[in-house]
């Protein structure tokens, strides 16, 4: 379950990068809202996976989730580049995030 915990949590910083885009120094409130909702969860579902998986391994895993999540939402979203270098690192992430999987 714990890995479970540890997924939703990337899923959720993947959250709370996008909502940075709109926040607007905290202005728009919303958008803030959605931001400190994220942080709040992901940050905490982090903490929840990390009492069964090592800290390191689930920092890593959670932080390789929410880079690798914040990347595809600015190219699926915000038309930035998918280059074959910006590839070959995202694959990267992935096999260092499967890596960490299969050696906790």
């Amino acid at each position: 379950m714990a890995w479970l915990w540890l997924i939703v949590g990337g899923c959720f910083e993947v959250g709370f990068t996008t909502c940075l885009r709109y926040v607007d120094g905290f202005r728009n409130v919303p958008w803030t809202l959605g931001f400190l909702a994220s942080v709040t969860l992901s940050m905490g579902l982090l903490e929840l996976a990390s009492r069964s998986i090592a800290m390191g391994t689930a920092y890593a895993v959670w932080g390789g989730i929410g880079a690798l999540g914040t990347v595809m939402v600015g190219i699926l979203w915000f038309g930035e580049p998918l280059t074959a270098v910006r590839g070959l690192l995202i694959l990267g992430i992935v096999g260092c995030i499967a890596g960490l999987k299969a050696t906790a």
